[in-house]
């Protein structure tokens, strides 16, 4: 803007400030600064490098794997995570393992402890691995004796955590509201940038894209005041607490996310927010403020019971419980903490056993990601800023890379596979944690002045363009396809192999050496080609399926086309919904039936006058009443109440009076393109030599005839 304006940037003036509040704004405007050139370049070379990647790997893979992908410098890594996490799960076996616990009666209070230690020695987790093992403690301990061996309290305390900082609050909002980062950031925006009380509209919350745990002054002051007057004096702080930064490469910029006025407490803005508005702000509200009060008092006990076996063991069971005795910042903000109290007992006293229970337990794998958790994982490797992580997530989400289990958590698409499994054999450095980290640490040395940008993108793109380009000329689309013979069709003889092509994968029954046309039929949401079987493979090729005839010999047929997937007869198709619960794969013909029967029932209510020698017809769609030839459309005015009271010259006029329809325009469209390709040829000039080199038409039948 400078730039366009003509203004020197060490002579412009701009304000910062990080809530839109009439004394922030005010503050803002008695301290005007000039334009950092710093974060200019850091902003500049930060939008250059992901353009330079994302604008040339991109192409790249939608010439050698299927359209609609792309690559990025934060996105890329992303998906390699989530890749390489189900892998992981792949490979995962899960061991057995068994617990055991005591159920006692303390002179009339009950008691749970569990076994924890045998002959003095801590048991491992995997200390009792069998059924067996199990019952040969249990039967060992049938006739024991039971003493309380020690008791002992310790005071302790809990200090809050910091306030929120970008992924704190994803990260929370995730596990504790079950909201995306997208909707998290959504409702944040709003919630920032101001909502409507009384005569005035209000920002509530601090900038919400930050790294930083940082309270201004003001803030603490308030807070403190406010913690004094609405708990009690027990409950402020001395002086401000202060949070260390523990974020790999934080530029703490901002302050953390924060309510603007302490006073503005989240039972008072009821009225004011929705209840998605009120859960969020409540969550912000409740840590910022939290973290400006007195630590919480608990109180921890352990109670340890002994008893010898008959096996000439020794078994030692432990039972804990704590109990809060001053809230502090707990009277605000409660977390998960159980009290639990255990029975007034000493040394030494004796207990009866009344039961002893044991369960069997498996390892479970490691978790698929959730937002929160990828959020932290990214966070944790110093890739990407909190203004990327919500985006990132969104276009991995979007470009069907990824998509959600029933509960909510990520999981690898076939393309995420073998988009990654080809960045690290072809691109490594794109897909490189480390890397991709120190970039991150080079462009915050550019907003720090440490460095220039310019050297750094030079060091990067060079290389990168020269390794695109020589794999542009090396790699072909059958090495990434990733085919996979899956075995033999019984009936026909032929192999079904499954692979990926431009419009994503699908398997293939022939191959293109056969005098027949090899049949395709696209995976199912939820498939991965590297997974699925022969036997998927042969229900996904047994589309279309015939499923009986209606009177008139037309048959009823279930498949699956381009808008989902249906039931077909004759010319007529009748969509199988969503909320119906059935699949082309498995519905009966008494169900086809009924959709069948449901769908004409319906387009009939639509027709509400017909005028068969002309082709003329009154019908309700969507968007009002219109009549209809079949190739123009003319709109019935909405205050005619009775549209069958229109005669033929009231809809011949209507029509003669309509635009042209959508398919006489394209047709049209068609019919002068054609000439034009023809004179193109005829004329040498220098124009129509580049727009024919453009077209590169064999290149692109080839490929999508391979796909």
């Amino acid at each position: 803007l400078a730039n366009i304006l003509k203004v020197k940037p060490e002579k412009a003036e701009r304000i910062v400030f990080h809530e839109i509040t009439k004394h922030a704004i005010e503050e803002a405007l008695k301290h005007p600064r000039h334009i950092n050139t710093k974060l200019v370049d850091a902003q500049q070379a930060r939008r250059v490098l992901d353009r330079l990647v994302g604008y040339e790997l991109s192409p790249f893979l939608w010439k050698k794997i299927a359209r609609g992908l792309s690559a990025g410098r934060v996105q890329s890594v992303a998906v390699r995570l989530i890749v390489e996490r189900e892998r992981e799960r792949d490979a995962f076996e899960s061991q057995e393992y068994w617990t055991i616990a005591g159920h006692f009666d303390a002179a009339g209070a009950p008691l749970e402890a569990k076994l924890t230690q045998k002959n003095g020695e801590k048991l491992d987790k995997f200390a009792i691995g069998t059924k067996a093992d199990a019952d040969a403690i249990l039967d060992a301990l049938k006739d024991a004796k039971y003493k309380v061996l020690d008791v002992a309290e310790k005071d302790g305390t809990r200090t809050p955590p910091a306030p929120y900082r970008t992924s704190t609050l994803q990260q929370q909002s995730n596990n504790k509201l079950g909201y995306s980062s997208k909707q998290t950031m959504r409702l944040a925006q709003q919630l920032y940038e101001g909502i409507h009380i009384g005569k005035e509209t209000v920002g509530l919350i601090t900038y919400m894209r930050t790294d930083s745990t940082n309270l201004s002054a003001k803030f603490l002051k308030e807070t403190a005041a406010f913690v004094k007057d609405t708990f009690g004096k027990e409950y402020a702080l001395d002086k401000p607490r202060e949070f260390t930064k523990k974020t790999k490469g934080a530029q703490e910029a901002h302050e953390a996310i924060r309510p603007t006025h302490p006073e503005r407490t989240p039972e008072s803005l009821t009225d004011h927010l929705d209840p998605q508005q009120l859960k969020l702000y409540s969550l912000i509200y409740n840590r910022a403020v939290a973290s400006q009060m007195a630590e919480a008092k608990v109180r921890k006990a352990t109670l340890d019971v002994q008893a010898d076996g008959s096996d000439k063991h020794s078994y030692e069971f432990r039972a804990t419980g704590q109990t809060i005795t001053f809230k502090g910042w707990l009277a605000l903000y409660p977390e998960a903490l159980k009290e639990l109290s255990l029975p007034d007992l000493k040394k030494g006293d004796e207990l009866a056993c009344t039961d002893l229970i044991d369960e069997q337990h498996f390892t479970q794998p490691p978790a698929r990601y959730s937002d929160a958790t990828l959020v932290k994982a990214l966070e944790e490797h110093g890739i990407g800023r909190p203004s990327t992580y919500s985006p990132t997530i969104g276009t991995i989400e979007a470009r069907k890379y990824v998509a959600r289990d029933d509960n909510k958590k990520f999981y690898p698409q076939s393309s995420a596979i073998i988009v990654t499994d080809m960045l690290i054999e072809h691109f490594s450095d794109i897909v490189d944690y480390s890397f991709t980290a120190l970039m991150e640490e080079n462009l915050d040395a550019i907003a720090e002045g440490t460095k220039d940008w310019q050297p750094i993108i030079s060091t990067f793109y060079h290389p990168f363009h020269d390794n695109l380009e020589k794999k542009n000329e090396e790699v072909t689309r059958e090495e990434l396809s990733q085919m996979r013979e899956l075995g033999t069709d019984e009936k026909t003889g032929k192999p079904v192999y499954v692979r990926i092509g431009q419009y994503g994968p699908f398997v293939q029954l022939g191959s293109k050496d056969d005098e027949e046309k090899p049949r395709f039929a696209a995976l199912r949401e939820g498939q991965i080609m590297q997974t699925i079987t022969m036997e998927e493979a042969m229900v996904l090729l047994s589309l279309p399926r015939t499923l009986g005839q209606e009177e008139d010999g037309a048959d009823i047929k279930a498949n699956v086309g381009r808008f989902g997937p249906y039931v077909q007869v004759g010319k007529e198709y009748f969509s199988i919904k969503k909320d119906m619960g059935l699949d082309p794969y498995t519905i009966s013909l008494e169900e086809a039936v009924k959709i069948v029967k449901d769908g004409r029932e319906e387009k009939a209510k639509r027709i509400i006058k017909v005028f068969e020698e002309e082709g003329i017809t009154i019908k309700r769609g969507p968007y009002g009443v219109y009549v209809t030839d079949g190739t123009k459309n003319g709109r019935i005015p909405k205050d005619l109440e009775d549209p069958s009271t229109l005669t033929l010259e009231d809809c011949q006029k209507i029509l003669a009076e309509a635009k042209p329809g959508r398919g006489k325009k394209k047709a049209a469209a068609k019919k002068k393109a054609a000439p034009k390709k023809a004179a193109a040829k005829k004329k040498a000039t220098p124009k129509k030599k580049a727009a024919k080199k453009k077209k590169s038409a064999p290149k692109k039948k080839t490929v999508e005839k391979d796909a």
